[in-house]
């Protein structure tokens, strides 16, 4: 996307697949007013909230992961783009790393692409993802998509009305994400951005109007 980045040895390096997700997410804060507000979890080396803040000049973006490495290599990427005054980048699990930024129901668009490789497939067929990269980056649990399940439960505090979810998902996972998606009943149905071969690879999944309040009435 334009961007040019330095890696590390024990970052995921970004893939070209992950670009389908940017493109998607930038397509939207276009059509959105200016100064939109972007939060990028699981942020790694930066890639997809650096080139989201060159894109879109206006956005304001948050970056969150958890290891020293990923978030020391996504500042410093940051500053080698002179875009640190507009991406800021946090440490900590999931939506907790920002529990200090003010950031409940201000978000217009997350972005995230969490691991999505099963355990038992990362001790297999997948083994050799292992050799130059880190575990973290890769294991989504036993079914690959423990890190999606909290992701699409957590968002919804941190999405404004009308606030955008988008993130990857690995091949033949859309059925299990689009009824994850279901079940929290704060979305819009579910929508897929698909790859070069027309296989469903981004979850597009716009907050309801109303989520807040019909969440506010079933807890009650």
């Amino acid at each position: 996307m334009s961007v040019t980045l330095e890696l590390a040895p024990d970052v995921l390096v970004p893939r070209q697949e992950t670009e389908l997700l940017g493109r998607s997410a930038i397509a939207i804060l276009h059509d959105r007013a200016p100064g939109s507000t972007v939060i990028d979890m699981c942020c790694g080396s930066g890639n997809l909230a650096l080139a989201i803040a060159a894109e879109v000049s206006s956005a304001r973006v948050w970056a969150a992961d958890m290891t020293d490495s990923t978030v020391a290599l996504a500042r410093s990427n940051a500053e080698r783009l002179a875009v640190q005054d507009r991406v800021a980048v946090r440490q900590g699990d999931l939506f907790g790393a920002l529990s200090e930024d003010g950031l409940a129901g201000a978000a217009d668009v997350i972005v995230c692409n969490p691991p999505y490789i099963s355990t038992a497939r990362l001790e297999g067929e997948s083994a050799h993802l292992l050799e130059a990269e880190p575990r973290e980056a890769f294991d989504g649990g036993p079914y690959g998509i423990s890190i999606h399940q909290r992701l699409i439960r957590d968002a919804v505090d941190f999405l404004k009305p009308d606030g955008w979810l988008l993130f990857e998902f690995g091949q033949g996972q859309d059925r299990q994400i689009a009824a994850l998606i279901a079940r929290t009943k704060t979305y819009d149905p579910v929508t897929f951005a698909t790859d070069e071969d027309g296989v469903p690879r981004v979850a597009l999944a716009r907050k309801l109007r109303n989520a807040d309040s019909a969440t506010s009435s079933s807890a009650g």
